[in-house]
């Protein structure tokens, strides 16, 4: 009996430590759980998001897309557009694109906005990009944005955009997508030629920036009075298909990008990799979130370039292309505000992947503020790098609010940074969006192997992410 009443205050004691943790710990969720009666349509969404990272690669693509879209779904292009039209998109140099979708109240209460970015990682083709370096005929290439540069090696790279002739005409190069195509490779020095020196390298120094040319022709001309043969028959071929001359490349932009599609991860089918998660899910998810939510206020998707090498140029954040359209739309509807009044009165999404931790990596990361793939959407309330440098850092009114959101539509949600403090971190468009003193705060999804050829992402939290964004559309 003694013994029975000993165990009996013990197990009293074990529900008490339990009950009070459930009331005031806080406990990150699988949301592979919280959503398990939605994992089909989690799987539906997956597959259409495939679909689009797949088949649209550059800037121009992806514009391209979203204007068949917007078309689609009756938005009008902003040069067509009249005093009621409540569908409106506009286009920047063919590398952003703006949707609006307006109510009957005034702009200058304000929008719901979520901003992404489409620009990824990439080798461009310099303006002088091709070399004959016998036996081969070799592409000299510039990286864009913060690569490891040793992931591109004897990777399968497609060739995407645009040239302009001495007509001035444009002419769209996609080589390399197509299983009959062929496709670029920077190859690799074998491990046997290594010697004591190579094995030693470290990691940036395995290879070189201007070392990473690719292999672009291998064949010799059959004309024997031209002296570069292999140079010769890369040129040939592109002016059969193009009808191009060598000088034409100076008005081109051309770039490589991993020709590999992408694939479901893991045995349960749970992960989703491929090239370029960041940002395209961002952007994906965001334009699936303002053609599927209704609401009373007016909402505004953003597509900008430029992020991955610091935002600068005029198909950048920080260019005027946002202010200058609704300022256009302002004197459309003849409101008397400005776009700056609108945009402070607004609240953002700065719609980006955040870094999700890696059990390989573990010592890289704050073990009690980190997100992990497959637990939802990610909320990083500051960006930045070392004490927030170059960072956004959200106020906690506006957490509490977006936390009052998620909750509200019960969707998994965690917190975390980029990693540790002093570690490294990152920056987004967030800041440049907070210069007009609205309310903002990075949201997506964590992600694997980011900046690498064949990113890694948690298909519950793609689905996740789209909730979130369709919710901050809807929310009152």
């Amino acid at each position: 009996m003694i013994l029975l009443a000993k165990d009996k205050k013990v197990n009293e004691q074990k529900d008490e430590r339990s009950k009070l943790e459930k009331e005031l710990f806080y406990e990150k969720k699988s949301a592979w759980d919280a959503l398990r009666e939605e994992k089909k349509m989690a799987d539906k969404l997956g597959n259409d998001y495939r679909e689009f990272i797949d088949n649209y690669k550059s800037e121009r693509e992806i514009v391209d897309y979203a204007q068949k879209i917007a078309k689609k779904n009756g938005f009008v292009d902003i040069k067509d557009a009249n005093p009621s039209t409540k569908k409106i998109y506009a286009i920047n140099h063919s590398k952003n694109i703006l949707l609006i979708e307006l109510t009957n109240s005034p702009l200058e209460e304000g929008m719901r906005i979520i901003g992404s970015h489409i620009d990824s990682l990439r080798l461009d083709l310099k303006m002088s990009p091709v070399y004959e370096a016998n036996p081969f005929l070799m592409i000299n290439l510039h990286y864009y944005g913060g690569i490891k540069k040793y992931h591109w090696l004897n990777t399968p790279l497609a060739m995407h955009g645009v040239i302009f002739n001495k007509k001035g005409e444009k002419i769209n190069v996609t080589i390399g997508e197509k299983e009959d195509e062929p496709v670029f490779v920077i190859s690799d020095l074998l491990p046997h030629l290594e010697g004591a020196e190579g094995r030693e390298k470290l990691a940036k120094d395995i290879i070189k920036g201007e070392d990473m040319d690719a292999i672009g022709a291998t064949i010799p001309i059959e004309d024997k009075k031209i002296k570069e043969r292999i140079k010769a028959t890369f040129l040939k071929t592109m002016n059969d298909e193009y009808n191009i001359t060598e000088h034409d490349f100076t008005s081109a932009e051309l770039s490589l990008y991993p020709a590999i599609k992408s694939r479901e991860v893991g045995i349960d089918y749970g992960m989703i990799g491929a090239p370029a998660h960041d940002d395209r899910i961002c952007s994906y998810l965001g334009l699936e979130a303002m053609l599927k939510s209704e609401s009373k206020k007016a909402k505004l998707l953003l597509w900008t370039d430029k992020e991955e090498i610091g935002s600068v140029g005029n198909t950048s954040m920080e260019s005027m292309f946002l202010e200058n359209i609704i300022e256009k739309i302002i004197t459309l509807r003849k409101e008397k505000t400005t776009a700056k009044e609108v945009l402070q009165n607004s609240k953002a999404l700065s719609a980006d992947v955040t870094s999700g931790f890696d059990p390989k990596f573990a010592d890289k990361m704050d073990p009690t503020n980190m997100n992990k793939p497959g637990f939802g959407v990610a909320v990083e309330k500051y960006t930045g790098a070392g004490g927030k440098s170059y960072g956004s850092d959200a106020n906690a009114e506006y957490i509490s609010w977006i936390r009052e959101m998620l909750e509200e539509a019960k969707i998994p949600w965690q917190h975390g940074e980029l990693g540790k403090v002093d570690q490294g971190g990152g920056g987004t468009i967030a800041y440049i969006l907070a210069k007009y003193n609205m309310d903002i705060v990075d949201m997506g999804p964590p992600v694997l192997a980011m900046h690498s050829p064949f990113e890694l992402v948690s298909k519950i939290d793609l689905y996740a992410t789209f909730k979130a964004y369709k919710a901050f559309y809807e929310k009152k």
